[in-house]
């Protein structure tokens, strides 16, 4: 259910908190996928969409709530949008399906939402599946302590450290046969050297007139918005590339 701002809820279901703004831009959005809902009509909706951090409420003393933040969107939050507006038909719609992409178990908390990226290939049901070793025969695995630092503590207190496996391909063999195997909106991970994260940055694989791009929120001074980055200069720029496939 969305509730917009200002507007008390009509049940004790957990609302969304929508500004106007938000409220038709998404309107707006639904009518232009009406039509098609594949990922690149849906991700192209979003060019343009100013980068902004830092728009979730909720911590391990702050009380989650479900945003919706439309006006401006980080590479995390624009990827989250991207796949629920994929789902969805109506705005309630768009809503439920934001729950199951931004949370475990349909909970709305701090404690349940999907912080990490491989989240979405690692929890059930899964979003995604993680298509990484099948790109290339130079990928590697890496043991990975999600949530704890290198120098030491913690990126999000209040949560717990999570062992996991983070394969990757390095940026030196991402090359023509590998690009080749990419299908428009897989979702492309910038991979995280350090061992606490597993990914710095988040976007979308798109096949555009130009040639392959990541669609992606970029926070560059240059760019400060939603943008078609060239692929290979990308790639060329990071570690290398961890990849999930949505499963809709």
């Amino acid at each position: 259910m969305i509730a917009v701002v200002g507007t008390p809820p009509a049940s004790a279901t957990p609302s969304a908190v929508i500004s106007e703004g938000s409220a038709q831009i998404l309107q707006a959005m639904l009518a232009a996928t009406a039509a098609s809902s594949d990922a690149d009509t849906v991700s192209r909706q979003f060019l343009g969409t100013p980068y902004g951090a830092n728009t979730l409420v909720g911590s391990a003393d702050v009380p989650e709530e479900l945003v919706i933040e439309l006006e401006r969107v980080d590479c995390f939050t624009y990827a989250d949008y991207v796949e629920a507006l994929k789902r969805a038909d109506t705005p309630d719609e768009f809503t439920d399906s934001l729950v199951d992409v931004r949370y475990r178990d349909g909970v709305v908390s701090f404690a349940t939402r999907k912080h990490f990226f491989t989240d979405w290939s690692a929890t059930t049901p899964r979003l995604a599946t993680d298509v990484t070793a099948s790109l290339s025969d130079a990928a590697l695995d890496v043991e990975k302590n999600l949530n704890q630092k290198d120098a030491g503590g913690v990126y999000l207190p209040g949560l717990p450290v999570v062992p996991r496996t983070v394969t990757y391909v390095p940026s030196g063999a991402v090359d023509d046969s590998v690009v080749s195997r990419l299908r428009t909106g897989d979702y492309i991970g910038a991979y995280a050297r350090d061992g606490g994260l597993d990914v710095t940055h988040v976007g979308i694989f798109v096949q555009t007139p130009d040639g392959p791009a990541l669609r992606n929120a970029s926070s560059k001074r240059s760019d400060n918005q939603v943008v078609d980055s060239a692929f290979y200069d990308y790639v060329a720029t990071v570690p290398g590339l961890v990849v999930l496939r949505p499963t809709r």
